[in-house]
């Protein structure tokens, strides 16, 4: 029949036009993640990060920029951590792979700049952060935690002593 197309789009019009619209008008009205919700809003904890930067190794497009310098006492010190967020794609795989649970994903993703060098996170903007989003770790799933609050739940990091020279690693 000449025009079933167009009796087939008109009934569909029709069906749906007394429907509430499942479009949101997003600046407007906000949009709600689900809990598990990998987003740009990466949480780095310095307290529990031993500088081992196995996020940087895991990372396949190489966002994570990590600088350590050696303490008198056998530790590192973390002079640089600079996540490149144009570069990444939110696999979290440097979430997966901390040994120490120092890095983790919140849920925020919208990013517009004009400058592609503002979207390098620094140590002092990642690290500082008086409060987390809901969070990819299960542990903080759904919630907004306050810094004290993680630090409650997690320990500082002992890290491994650097061994003296000479000496075998077991």
């Amino acid at each position: 029949m000449v025009g079933s197309g167009i009796l087939n789009g008109l009934l569909t019009v029709l069906k749906h036009i007394g429907q509430k619209p499942y479009t949101r008008q997003y600046p407007e009205e906000p949009l709600v993640p689900p809990g598990r919700f990998r987003g740009y809003d990466f949480g780095w904890s310095e307290e529990r990060c031993t500088g081992c930067a196995t996020c940087a190794k895991a990372c396949p497009h190489g966002c994570i920029d990590i600088v350590t310098e050696p303490m008198p006492n056998g530790r590192y010190s973390i002079e640089v951590f600079d996540i490149d967020l144009g570069k990444c794609m939110v696999c979290g795989l440097c979430v997966e792979v901390c040994p120490y649970d120092a890095l983790f994903m919140g849920t925020k993703f919208a990013l517009a700049t004009e400058n592609r060098w503002d979207l390098v996170v620094h140590k002092q903007d990642i690290g500082s952060r008086p409060e987390l989003s809901g969070d990819y770790r299960p542990a903080f799933q759904n919630t907004a935690a306050p810094r004290d609050e993680m630090r409650a739940d997690y320990g500082v990091s002992q890290g491994v002593a650097k061994p003296a020279a000479g000496e075998k690693q077991a």
